[in-house]
């Protein structure tokens, strides 16, 4: 004895006795079109069915090889040279990501210092107008973020800004000699 198709259980659908199966349906009528070669004046071609869509993309705008650096940059920058942060490196990643424009990576002498220069520069682009997007790594103070309109700030202790070495990642990958020339290496086999 079977049991009537309840909801949620698998297995295949009953049907009523006398009902066509999907696969013996006759198809659906197919819509005409209008002839591809010699089309009539003011009727619509429709494109082939396996034709790829073609999109219209938009032009990018040229970004400028050097750039000015831009008020909030030297906003940063005074905060973090008025807090005496050492190793102040400043990188343009505009063709490297989307999140930012620049990226600007300092250093302080103890967590102390670290908090208190993202402190600084927080304090001084509030001031301007801009505030931040958000501040990560305050409680800890061994690396502050401070993600600002088109600017990262990123201000950590000298150990830890040399075990992740953000300069290496985000500047520009420079070509390497070619081998058999001095200063290539050449790879035995």
């Amino acid at each position: 004895m079977t049991s009537p198709k309840r909801p949620g259980r698998s297995g295949p659908a009953r049907r009523k006795p006398g009902a066509k199966s999907a696969s013996t349906a006759a198809p659906a009528p197919k819509a005409k079109s209008a002839p591809r070669a010699g089309a009539k004046p003011g009727k619509a071609v429709k494109p082939a069915r396996n034709a790829p869509a073609v999109r219209a993309s938009k032009p990018k705008a040229p970004t400028p090889k050097a750039p000015a650096l831009a008020p909030l940059v030297k906003l940063v920058l005074a905060a973090l040279e008025d807090m005496k942060a050492q190793d102040v490196r400043t990188l343009d990643v505009r063709g490297l990501t989307d999140i930012a424009d620049t990226m600007i990576i300092a250093s302080g002498t103890s967590d102390r210092h670290v908090k208190s220069i993202a402190q600084r520069v927080v304090q001084q682009s509030k001031a301007a107008g801009k505030r931040p997007f958000g501040v990560e790594g305050e409680r800890d103070g061994e690396w502050v973020l401070v993600d600002l309109p088109g600017v990262m700030v990123h201000v950590m202790l000298p150990r830890v800004r040399e075990f992740y070495a953000l300069e290496q990642l985000w500047e520009p990958v420079r070509s390497a000699p070619a081998a058999g020339k001095p200063g290539g290496r050449s790879i035995a086999t």
